[in-house]
């Protein structure tokens, strides 16, 4: 059984569980999830198809040719090299060894680089992250911060409201205050991420799985750490930040009516 609290923190009632709560957390089978989510969003790269090849530079190795053309016993390794009266005479072109070659095998924008999984496998990995956010234990190992019992259930009065300060009042009286507190330190990424538009790093926090979005999950995008999600969208990679499952998450009872229609087994 659960309680089912309103917005003020206040017990109304109990429910029973859906049945997925009942899961084993599998650590090893969301991390596989999480990675697979991620590759699938890596952009492909690779290089021009004639990168270092634009060049006039060739191998002449007949004896039949010029003087200024000829190639064959001048002590110097028989490569592709550049021709005319310019101080570029005979410099190395074209081969992956010579400065200014080619590369030898230069990355492929074809390749495949997407991590696979089965659909079952997907879908168990779900399940476990799922219920992994009941396990008090790993949450709190997660340096979650609350007071309570998990899982947390929330009146559907939730989804409506408007305001950022209405919110976090909300999280306040369900007793995740200190964790709030905690997501407000951010530090300086250490490397060049700096220099790409994300030089902050900051923790994660509340994750509040909605059936509906009635205007909540623009109100708290302002609060640090804290993400809003429909069932429809909750996936491992939601619900384990860093391929680490057991984050702290309130559910409204709408959500939770959802997700044991949706993950029953």
């Amino acid at each position: 059984m659960v309680k089912i609290l309103s917005l003020d923190g206040e017990e109304k009632r109990e429910r029973k569980l859906p049945e997925v709560f009942n899961e084993n957390y599998r650590p090893d089978l969301i991390k596989r999830a999480v990675e697979h989510y991620r590759s699938k969003k890596r952009q492909s790269y690779g290089a021009d198809r004639r990168a270092g090849m634009k060049t006039s530079a060739h191998y002449e190795g007949s004896r039949h040719v010029g003087p200024n053309s000829q190639m064959m016993n001048r002590e110097m390794s028989r490569m592709p090299r550049e021709h005319g009266d310019t101080a570029r005479r005979f410099r190395a072109l074209l081969a992956p060894h010579a400065v200014g070659g080619i590369k030898a095998h230069p990355p492929k924008p074809e390749k495949k680089r997407a991590k696979e999984m089965n659909k079952k496998e997907k879908k168990k990995a779900t399940r476990s992250a799922i219920a992994s956010t009941a396990n008090g234990e790993a949450v709190r190992d997660r340096n979650h911060r609350f007071d309570g019992e998990l899982p947390m259930v929330v009146e559907d009065d939730l989804q409506s409201l408007k305001k950022t300060s209405e919110v976090e009042n909300f999280l306040r009286n369900i007793g995740l205050g200190e964790d709030l507190e905690r997501a407000k330190d951010k530090k300086v990424r250490s490397g060049k991420g700096k220099m790409r538009g994300r030089k902050y790093k900051r923790k994660k926090s509340v994750l509040i799985v909605v059936s509906e979005d009635e205007g909540i999950k623009r109100s708290a995008g302002n609060i640090p750490g804290v993400e809003v999600v429909k069932v429809d969208d909750l996936n491992s990679e939601v619900l384990s930040p860093g391929a680490h499952g057991a984050r702290l998450t309130v559910y409204t009872e709408s959500a939770l009516d959802e997700i044991d229609e949706r993950w029953a087994i």
